[in-house]
Order: C-alpha cells, then sequence, then structure tokens
C-alpha cells in the first residue's frame, strides 16, 4: 500500500522559490518582517496548491502555572532590604522561578491593594521581608492557606504561618553590652519612629535599654526617636540617613556627657557619623557610633563601621527555601490530607567590631 508523502515547509519554498523562512514568517502572519504582494501570493499559491497546513501548536495546559514568588517589601531605599532580596532572588533563580516586588513604603493603601492582587496573581509562594500589618493578618492567613506564604519577621510576633525569625531585642543587648563592655557610660540610641505598627523598631531598643538597666545606668540612655510623620511619607533614597543626621544634631545641643550614639540600622548610622564629621568630632576619639545590618557601606575602609552581623543574605534564602518545601509538600501529598507545619528559622547574631567604637576619652565639652 502507498503512503502520501506529507508536504512540508521545504516543499511549499521550491515550488515558490523562496526560502523555508520566508514561508514559515508568510503562513505565520509574522507581520514585523514586510514582504512584497508577489512573494506573498507565491507562497500562499503554492501552499495552497500542494495541500499544505500549517503544524498545530500544541495547547499550553490551562492550569499550568507561572513559576513566580512574590516579595513584599516595606522600602527599598535601606541596603537591609536589598539585601534580603538579593538573598531571596539567588534562591529562587537556581529553582527557575521569577519574582515579583511589591514595594508597599509602609503604606497600608498600598499593602491591601497589593493583596487584592494575590488570586489574579496565583504565584505559587508569596515572601514578606517584614511583618504584614496588623490590620491583614486574617488576610494573609486566609491566603496562606491556598498560597505558600513565609515572613522574615521579629521573634516575638505569634504568627500562624511560617517564619524566618531574627530577635530584634537580642540585637539591641548585643548592641548594648559592646558598648558597656569599653566603658560607655552615657549613650544615645536613634531610631526611626517607634509606632504600634513598627514593634521590630520598638524591640530592639527595648533591649538596648534593658542592659543598661540591668547595668544600673538605665537613666543613663536617651532614646531619640523621629517625628511619626516621617513614616506617613513616601521613603526617600535619604530618608533614614537624614534621621541619623538631624537627630545627631540636636543631641549634640542638647546632652554634652554623651560618649556614644547608637543608630537602629547602618543607614542611620552614616547619618550619625557624618553630623559628627561636621560638628568636628573625632570617631571614636569623642563619639564612638554603633549601627546594625552589617551593610555593603559599613565595610568600607573608610568608614569601617562597628555593627550587628545577623545573616541577612542567609534570611532571604532560608524563605525561599521554605516556600520550595511547602509547593513541594502539595504537589507531593502522601496521605488523603496535607500535613500543616510551620517552619521556624532563626540565626544567631554576632558583633562585628571596627573602627567607630573604642574607650570613651575624657575631652573638654564642646561649647
Amino acid at each position: 500500500m502507498m503512503y502520501k508523502k506529507k508536504v512540508t515547509s521545504s516543499d511549499v519554498a521550491r515550488k515558490a522559490g523562496v526560502s523555508q523562512a520566508t514561508v514559515s514568517m508568510v503562513l505565520n502572519k509574522k507581520y514585523n518582517v514586510s514582504f512584497s504582494k508577489d512573494v506573498i501570493r507565491k507562497v500562499e499559491a503554492a501552499a495552497k496548491e500542494l495541500g499544505y497546513e500549517l503544524p498545530k501548536r500544541k495547547k499550553q495546559k490551562e492550569n499550568k502555572r507561572e513559576k513566580l514568588l512574590v516579595v513584599f517589601c516595606p522600602n527599598l531605599t535601606n541596603p537591609y532590604y536589598v539585601m534580603l532580596l538579593q538573598g531571596i532572588e539567588s534562591r529562587a533563580t537556581e529553582q527557575g522561578f521569577g519574582l515579583f516586588v511589591c514595594n508597599t513604603q509602609r503604606n497600608l493603601e498600598l499593602e491591601e491593594r497589593y493583596l487584592k492582587m494575590m488570586p489574579s496573581l496565583n504565584p505559587q509562594g508569596v515572601i514578606y521581608t517584614c511583618n504584614p500589618s496588623r490590620c491583614f493578618m486574617p488576610v494573609v492567613e486566609e491566603l496562606s492557606r491556598k498560597i505558600p506564604f513565609t515572613v522574615i519577621n521579629n521573634q516575638n510576633e505569634k504568627l500562624d504561618v511560617d517564619a524566618v525569625e531574627l530577635d530584634n531585642s537580642k540585637l539591641g543587648r548585643i548592641m548594648a553590652r559592646h558598648l558597656l563592655d569599653l566603658g560607655h557610660r552615657h549613650v544615645a540610641y536613634i531610631a526611626p519612629p517607634l509606632t504600634v505598627r513598627q514593634k521590630q523598631r520598638s524591640k530592639r531598643v527595648e533591649g538596648f535599654l534593658k542592659e543598661f538597666k540591668e547595668a544600673g545606668l538605665g537613666d543613663n540612655v536617651v532614646i531619640k526617636a523621629a517625628n511619626e510623620e516621617i513614616d506617613r511619607d513616601i521613603p526617600g533614597i535619604d530618608s533614614e540617613y537624614r534621621i541619623g543626621y538631624d537627630l545627631t544634631k540636636e543631641l549634640l545641643a542638647e546632652d554634652k556627657e554623651l560618649t556614644a550614639i547608637v543608630g537602629l540600622n547602618d543607614m542611620i548610622a552614616f547619618g550619625i557619623l557624618d553630623a559628627l564629621y561636621d560638628e568636628k568630632y573625632r570617631v571614636p576619639g569623642d563619639m564612638s557610633v554603633m549601627g546594625c545590618d552589617n551593610t555593603l557601606f559599613a565595610k568600607m575602609q573608610k568608614i569601617s563601621l562597628t555593627t550587628i552581623e545577623h545573616f541577612v543574605i542567609y534570611k532571604g534564602r532560608d524563605a525561599c527555601d521554605i516556600i520550595m518545601k511547602k509547593i513541594k509538600t502539595r504537589d507531593r501529598q502522601y496521605s488523603e490530607m496535607e500535613p500543616v507545619s510551620i517552619y521556624h528559622v532563626e540565626y544567631e547574631p554576632r558583633l562585628v567590631s571596627r573602627g567607630t567604637t573604642s574607650y570613651p576619652r575624657t575631652r573638654k565639652k564642646k561649647n
């Protein structure tokens, strides 16, 4: 029995006197390439005469989801969050996932809008790089039943979702212990607004203050927090730096006994350093300075900031790993019921002692 040979695009190309690529583009109506009417007519006539049919494209499975992870960030002006994103992205890329970043700018309306987008985006996982706002926790917990959620949060928060935890009070205690061991007795702590919504900030300050109180020096600590209005504005590239700079200027005018000033994070500490240099203070000779997060700029030789390392990039990778584990659990169910597992990961923070802290020296009070 004779089988009729299947007509190919090469056969059409030979009959029309054009290249195979031209046949493909003309018949697939690729309008980004222009052909003369004569060429189009020749190709279409040859295809019709030979009975050539375009191969049917395989339909993508309708239920196939994009390999997408969504990351909620409160701002992208602090290198801390960029470091978290770097950790998340490095692991996500290894696993073939793309990232969709929602920068909430600590704005409740923006956070709510992004949360409402989740069902239509249908990502395979969501990572919060800070605590979800308290008013949205029911929404987050409801979504987490359908989409794997991970939160990089303050350890003291009780959340029914997976978390990479950070004990902020411990960070504060380590900072305080370093200064106490050096002999500092009159110190100041500069922080962004200490609001109910930003509990992690308060925990860090509380840990610092507690350590000084236990040493009988609680009254010697000045807590200088920025005005709440700052959190209502869209964060500028220098918002936290400016907090450190402006509040240091205020401190120097108000308190002549200080021998050390601490910033809640490295960005604030950089502002502290610049304000001290402008006022002709030597660091650490006249004033010791400390930050927290061990960001890239803290390591630079000209800055050499004493800070706290709490393995930010690793936290991002861990958050991504938890999402991957959850996805696998849902894809490979071994029983009729899906197991409920809450992951909690925590790293032990470490002091990174550099060139901005030293023993307090007696100095003449500045006018």
